[in-house]
Parts: C-alpha cells; structure tokens; sequence
C-alpha cells in the first residue's frame, strides 16, 4: 500500500491531483490516507509525528510524505529511503531523518537513494504530484529508485524526542514529541511554570480537568478532559513541554 502524510490539508485540491497520479500509474496499489494537515511548513515536527505514526502500517509498505516549504529550491534534493522493509519518498529536508537516525540506533536495515529522474513537465511548485507520487506509484509497481544510492548520515541527535508539542488534533489535544516508552512511568509534563498530572485516560480524570497520558501512538500528549486543552492553555506545535518527575 502506498500511504499519504502531508501537510497540504484536505479542503484543496493537492491530494486529489496526487492521488489521481497514484490512481492511473499504480492502480491495484491501494493508497492510504494517513495524514493531510501535517504541521504545516513543519519538517522537523512532522518527523516525530511520523515516526509514532508509521508504526501501524505493514513493513512493506511506501510512503509518500511531502511537508516541503522549501520546494523548488535546486539545493533540496528528493530521495527514497528503505528502511526495514518500507519506502519513504519525499524531500531531504529532515522530513525522515527521525525514521533513519533511530532506525541506525536499533542497528535496522537502511539504505538512501536520491532520486535524479525529473519528468517531462515538473511544475515549480508541486512536487509532491510531479516528482514524488510518480516515484511511489514505480516502487508499488516493483521498480527501484530512478536515481543513484547513497550515503544518507543523519544527525544520531535525531532519534531523542523533542520536547516540544508537535500536533493539535481535532479536540484540541496537543501531541508531543516525546514517546511515554523513554519517560518514567510515573513521569508527568510541565509547560512552563504549570506541572500537568498524569493519568490513565480520560475517564480517570473529572471532566474539565487538565491531564497528560500516553496516547495510542505511544506519545506523551496533553487534553482537558471533555474540553480543549489547546485553547485552555494556550498550546501551539512549538510549544516548549519537558517531562517532571
């Protein structure tokens, strides 16, 4: 399956048109909409959240992630990396280096091409339909990398959390960067002067309460129990939470 983490949003037309490249050039690949409103112009963010995210998917599957401000620019490159099984297409701005630093720490197999096939028409502005969705559909359909391997070192400094929150969802949750697996158990968050308490889940706590617990994709994440903690502390992707206790 080919699976889709963007930060294009879904009322546009970007993930249509990109799907509709996948739909005639790897059309018995079934492509999964994972994530369309990625932080956006966020790579860095992004990164950690696709991290926790891709965990869910077979090992053989391709994802197609574009969170790319710096498109168009001829300094970025495009690469496809292999990581224990799965493809990632997209931009070399950081967008996977969580994926490969961590995947170098567990002594995973990785292997990094850059993609130097450019289409016939390839838009200054859209990549993610002209370049990258072309290159996914050619890995569904069997094919390697149209490019050159080469040598990817990511910053080890990339497989530790970020101590920052990294997603609003719809209820107003505010997501972390940093995975309840590298904290104590009893471990809770503190935003500036305020130390969130932890809990179980949401029952656990009365409603309107502020919480923090881990959440289904491993992260520390931050709610108000029946409320939105995002506008009832005044949260935002970058937001500074480090751990207490």
């Amino acid at each position: 399956m080919i699976v889709l983490f963007t930060d294009f949003g879904n009322d546009g037309p970007y993930v249509g048109q990109m799907k509709a490249v996948l739909a005639q050039q790897a059309p018995v690949t079934p492509v999964i909409d994972l994530l369309h409103n990625a932080p956006r112009f966020n790579a860095q963010a992004s990164a950690h959240l696709l991290a926790a995210y891709i965990a869910a998917f077979p090992d053989d599957s391709i994802l197609l992630g574009v969170v790319d401000p710096g498109v168009g620019d001829v300094q970025r490159k495009a690469i496809a990396i292999s990581i224990a099984g799965r493809w990632y297409v997209g931009p070399a701005n950081g967008l996977f280096d969580v994926l490969a630093a961590r995947a170098v720490v567990a002594q995973k197999a990785i292997a990094c091409w850059e993609i130097t096939w450019r289409p016939e028409t390839l838009s200054n502005t859209f990549h993610g339909r002209d370049l990258f969705a072309p290159v996914a559909a050619g890995l569904a359909r069997g094919e390697m990398p149209p490019g050159v391997q080469v040598d990817w070192p990511v910053p080890a400094a990339m497989a530790n959390d970020l101590s920052e929150v990294i997603f609003i969802d719809h209820y107003g949750n505010a997501v972390t960067g940093l995975r309840a697996s590298s904290l104590a158990s009893s471990a809770c968050l503190k935003i500036g002067e305020r130390v969130i308490a932890r809990a179980h889940t949401f029952c656990d706590v009365a409603v309107g309460q502020v919480f923090c617990y881990e959440n289904a994709n491993g992260l520390m994440e931050i709610a108000i129990n029946q409320g939105n903690a995002a506008h009832g502390l005044n949260l935002s992707v970058g937001t500074r939470v480090v751990p207490h206790g």
